[in-house]
This record gives C-alpha cells, structure tokens and sequence, in this order.
C-alpha cells in the first residue's frame, strides 16, 4: 500500500516510526482486534479499508469520541485501540485511563494531527503505548499495529525529539530531592537506556555496543523491573526526572 494520511516530513522519512519494545512475542495464531476511534466518519472508514487488507489484522468497531470509544471497548475488549487526541464530548488522552479500567489487556495508539509535546506527554501518562501522526504512510499503521500488539511502544520520530526536549525541560523546571533512593543500573543499562531515550530500536542498539539483539532484550527488561515501570518511555522519563541520565 503506497497511500498515506498526509505529507511525510524530510525528518520523518527513512527508519519511520521509532520502536520502543522490550521483546518481541511469539507469532500470533488469531488476528489482531482492532477498534479505531476518530471523530471523523470518513477517516475511520479510510482506516477499515487500509486495514481490511491486512490478513493479521482485524477491525472489530469504531467509535466517533472518548466516550463511546469506552463503552465499545469494554463490549469488544480490542487488543488495540487507535485513537484520535481531540474529540467532542471526551478525548482521546480523558478516555484511555478509563479504557484501562474496563479493558486492561487492550493497548492505546493515539493516531492524531496534534504535534504538541504537551499531548504527547499527556497520552503516555494516561497509559497510552504508542503515539502516531496522522501523517505517517498506511503501511506503517498496520506496523505500528503488529508492534504494539507484541508488546513495544511505537512514536513518530519527529515526536520522539520533541518528547525528549520536554524531558529536558521538565528536569530544568524543578529540581526536586529523592525521597528513596534510585534503584542501582549498571553500566551496561545505563548504556542502553540512554540509546533507547535517542529512540534507537534493539536491532540498532545491538549493532551500537556490539551485543546480540537478545542482550539487549534482557538489559531494558532489567531496566523496567529495577524501575518498577511497565515501558521503555516511562524508564526514559524515569531517568531524567531522577537525574539518573542526562540527554545534552
């Protein structure tokens, strides 16, 4: 599929969305349940079509705004959740706490125009997984599909800078005291997770400290338990605010 929902920027092109996942799962034997949730009529029905063509992936509902997208996803209990940012009656960044709530197992990409970092910042902690702009090519939807259904965080790359940046300044802003002391990372995880905050994949990282892609599995799993943290982006985020890491 050669469409796109929009214009790819110079920055956009090339690795295309920036994967963020400790692992890849075994193959999956069912399709992919997928609910889209947009304000627009013509742009779900732009998705169901794209999607209809992918043999792994399933579109199970839509939804027109947050809230009725809660209601169908307690009903269809989806794997995944595409959805908007800006909807009337509820948004899409309001409804994921509560998706949690009826449908835990489901994963929340948020598919949007909003380039804001605020949003972006807003959607990871409302527990989203992944954040795309509506921008990106048809093909790297149903990818950003498979690779959030097998467990990795997926963000445009121009987002991924942007979400750094609002990192760096969250750090600026405040400079608070440790009330418990930061669980110990070794060298070695140090080393990876300031790859993975540039939002390099495991395949590059392996090729980057000269390790197996396994290896590196193994370290961000290390890093998420010793962080208490469910995501790549949370031990990023984690990192900084604790001073543990420092992106220049």
């Amino acid at each position: 599929m050669a469409d796109s929902f929009g214009p790819m920027r110079d920055e956009d092109v090339g690795d295309g969305v920036v994967g963020m996942g400790p692992e890849a799962g075994s193959p999956r034997k069912e399709p992919i349940r997928v609910l889209v949730v947009d304000d627009h009529a013509l742009f779900r029905r732009g998705l169901e079509i794209v999607l209809a063509a992918e043999e792994d992936i399933q579109v199970v509902g839509e939804a027109g705004d947050g809230a009725e997208a809660v209601e169908k996803a307690a009903d269809l209990l989806p794997d995944i959740i595409l959805m908007d940012v800006r909807m009337p009656k509820r948004g899409g960044i309001e409804a994921c706490t509560s998706i949690k709530e009826v449908a835990p197992s489901a994963k929340i990409i948020m598919l949007t125009i909003s380039d804001e970092e605020a949003d972006l910042y807003d959607a990871i902690k409302a527990g989203a997984t992944g954040y795309l702009l509506k921008e990106i090519s048809t093909d790297e939807v149903a990818t950003a599909i498979r690779a959030v259904a097998d467990g990795q965080s997926q963000i445009s790359p121009s987002m991924a800078s942007k979400l750094l940046t609002e990192f760096k300044s969250m750090i600026q802003r405040t400079d608070e005291r440790r009330l418990v002391p930061a669980p110990r990372l070794t060298d070695r995880e140090l080393e990876v997770l300031k790859l993975v905050a540039t939002g390099m994949n495991n395949r590059d990282i392996a090729k980057e400290l000269f390790i197996s892609e396994n290896t590196v599995k193994n370290h961000v799993r290390n890093i998420l338990e010793k962080l208490q943290l469910h995501s790549r982006m949370e031990a990023v985020v984690y990192a900084m605010r604790e001073k543990i890491l420092e992106i220049r």
